[in-house]
């Protein structure tokens, strides 16, 4: 390993050095002269560029795959781009030429990629040795279980196989979960390791029960379309293994594996690159032309709530070694939802007046997909004072600051306008949060429009119970006196906010 890294620290400091005399040439001037005066920025970007390129794990690599390589060395470089451009723009370089320096990063990049894939291609046609570079195949840290045969009369061969496809990538307490918790060894059980969902619509139909992923789903570039063919191939009841990195688990293994700062300078480029970018359409393009879709960020309510909206319930779910697993059941055809709420800009579904579905404009604070997890959350941890949802795991670290200070709300402005809410009302609820409601509450509800300033903010009912009193108080009053109620209501409201500091959470 030792000498691996030197051979490519060697390498990619000549190929800087190649770099920069091409450069130059192009440029049409003297190299001697450049090189004097570049020679101490030289160092500087050559120590930058082995430095990201060590910790951003582009040497490291056991797998001859062109695309993972390629996908290492064009994301080491765009970081290392980010941290020069930024030091030249804070330090007022102006006596560097733009053009030395980026046509030497982009050169340098198209090198390493030719002799890469040359490289990759002389590995795979067996014309290099497999030690070449001092790579080794990694010693295993812990002894394979015994085998355990099935009820089920399957030859021990199929079984040491399967058993060994699932130890080449993971541990011996994922095939321990694996096998506890579904009929892996049985003819109905597909174990694949794909991230296309061609791989899975070109199985049989009506014949698998089980269908068992072993590729994270970080890597799968059409996730929903993934999870829909798998949907098709299943019957009710049959069930889908998946595994993923989450967002918490990718942050918490990110800032293991560098040294304290230049762990969050790279969690910093990472999260903006693989979560943020994908975010905005006039940055999407660029994440996929530097990660190709693979090693996306997904949190897990993203996870669970993509699995929902795709038709599965979930069964069981453990995290092991850093990642997360989860087993669903089929209960339904997907929604094929064509307007997923993706963007900070969201249109949730809520009932409105005649029990029409409206769509509520909001700010994001929530993760993706989130909206599809409300009667997970409900049979997991139930409703907390307010009327809230404890323990809400998919409300993000921004969205807490938003809803703090209502920011998250002022979008509805839109609907206020639209027509479909007024000044004060009841909140424009959810199709699950409103079967909670009582039958005749339920139908006495949707005689008004909802509307941005709740009841909830003059009585500060605790539970379900007192919220639904809190909005029958509302309605015998506002049937009286409609007018006067909002206006009374708005007041009181407003000074409960201000001065009392009321809140929802």
């Amino acid at each position: 390993m030792k000498k691996r890294f030197f051979i490519l620290i060697v390498l990619d400091v000549l190929l800087i050095l190649t770099a920069f005399y091409i450069s130059i040439l192009l440029k049409g001037a003297y190299f001697q002269t450049y090189f004097t005066n570049y020679a101490d920025a030289l160092v500087v970007f050559s120590v930058i560029w082995i430095v990201v390129s060590m910790l951003s794990g582009k040497f490291i690599f056991t797998k001859y795959s062109s695309r993972k390589i390629s996908g290492g060395i064009v994301k080491a470089n765009f970081i290392t781009t980010a941290i020069v451009t930024f030091l030249i723009f804070f330090t007022r370089s102006i006596n560097y030429s733009r053009f030395l320096v980026f046509s030497t990063i982009i050169i340098t990049t198209l090198l390493e990629l030719i002799i890469y894939n040359i490289w990759i291609s002389l590995k795979k046609a067996k014309v290099l040795p497999d030690d070449v570079l001092g790579i080794v195949e990694r010693s295993l840290k812990f002894s394979i279980p015994a085998i355990v045969q099935p009820k089920e009369n399957i030859p021990k061969h199929k079984i040491q196989n399967i058993q060994n496809a699932i130890l080449e990538e993971y541990s011996p307490n994922v095939f321990s979960f694996i096998k506890d918790n579904t009929n892996l060894f049985s003819e109905t059980t597909l174990l694949v390791a794909t991230t296309t969902p061609f791989n899975i619509q070109n199985q049989l139909s009506n014949h698998f029960n089980t269908i068992i992923n072993l590729k994270r789903v970080n890597d799968i570039r059409r996730i929903n379309k993934f999870f829909e063919a798998v949907n098709q191939k299943l019957p009710v009841g049959g069930s889908f293994v998946c595994v993923v990195e989450t967002q918490e688990q990718r942050k918490s293994r990110l800032l293991r594996k560098f040294p304290p700062v230049l762990n969050w300078i790279y969690y910093f480029f990472d999260f903006l690159l693989k979560r943020i970018f994908p975010k905005f359409s006039v940055t999407k393009w660029l994440y996929f032309l530097v990660t190709r879709g693979e090693n996306r960020v997904v949190s897990k309510a993203e996870m669970l709530g993509r699995l929902y909206s795709c038709g599965f319930y979930v069964v069981k779910e453990e995290a092991i070694d850093n990642l997360y697993y989860v087993i669903s059941s089929k209960i339904r055809k997907p929604y094929f939802d064509m307007e997923p709420t993706y963007g900070p800009l969201i249109k949730l579904r809520r009932v409105g007046k005649g029990g029409k579905i409206i769509k509520v404009y909001k700010l994001r604070t929530m993760h993706p997909y989130s909206e599809y997890l409300q009667e997970y959350i409900y049979s997991k941890h139930n409703l907390e004072q307010g009327g809230k949802f404890k323990d809400d795991f998919r409300v993000s670290t921004i969205g807490k600051l938003l809803r703090k200070f209502w920011i998250d709300e002022l979008p509805m402005i839109i609907n206020l306008l639209k027509g479909d809410l007024k000044i004060v009302g009841v909140r424009p609820l959810s199709r699950h949060y409103f079967s909670l409601y009582s039958q005749e509450l339920r139908e006495r509800r949707i005689k008004y429009k909802p509307g941005l300033v709740p009841p909830f903010y003059v009585d500060n009912p605790k539970t379900l119970d007192e919220i639904m009193a809190s909005e029958i108080k509302y309605f015998d009053a506002y049937d009286k006196h409609p007018v006067i109620t909002d206006f009374k209501y708005f007041f009181v409201a407003t000074y409960n906010i201000v001065f009392k500091r009321l809140r929802s959470n």
